[in-house]
């Protein structure tokens, strides 16, 4: 009979964060449009057949997997595919998914109103509590709440 020897690995309760297999940098997370255009393809290769063309810089984008010079990536509507590299920026920005979205002075409900942000406006991030961020756009800068913008994690702090 053979024997077996089974090592325990002690674990902390708290699952592990996803790495992309080039950068070693978290998955999923966000990034932005760099190039005001951009092909979105079906695999990560040149060869594979372009399924649409992303046209608005900034546009904040999800990375869900890499493959060499290739980020597979998906927009606010879930759609996406894959996209070279150099199309893309680290450059934090939101989509806005409220219509008016009041931007405040601070990040509390009841503090004065600097400027309202229309549906699908693309603001670029700054500070993030649990609950609010910063946002630029416009020539304003504003705290909203984060439950209204897609382009950040429900759990992601920034300072």
């Amino acid at each position: 009979m053979v024997g077996a020897l089974l090592l325990a690995q002690p674990t902390s309760g708290v699952a592990e964060e996803a790495r992309g297999q080039v950068t070693n940098l978290p998955l999923p997370r966000f990034v932005s449009m760099k190039a005001s255009e951009g092909n979105v393809r079906r695999g990560p290769s040149l060869s594979h057949r372009i399924d649409w063309v992303y046209k608005r810089r900034d546009l904040p984008l999800r990375i869900t997997a890499e493959h060499g010079h290739w980020r597979r990536v998906e927009d606010r509507d879930g759609m996406g595919g894959w996209v070279h590299y150099s199309l893309l920026s680290g450059t934090r920005t939101v989509l806005v998914e409220q219509d008016m979205l009041q931007l405040r002075i601070n990040p509390d409900p009841k503090a004065a109103v600097v400027a309202r942000l229309e549906l699908g406006v693309v603001a670029r991030l700054g500070e993030c509590t649990l609950e609010w961020c910063e946002l630029r756009s416009g020539g304003f800068t504003g705290w909203a709440p984060k439950v209204r913008l897609w382009g950040v994690g429900p759990k992601e702090l920034r300072e």
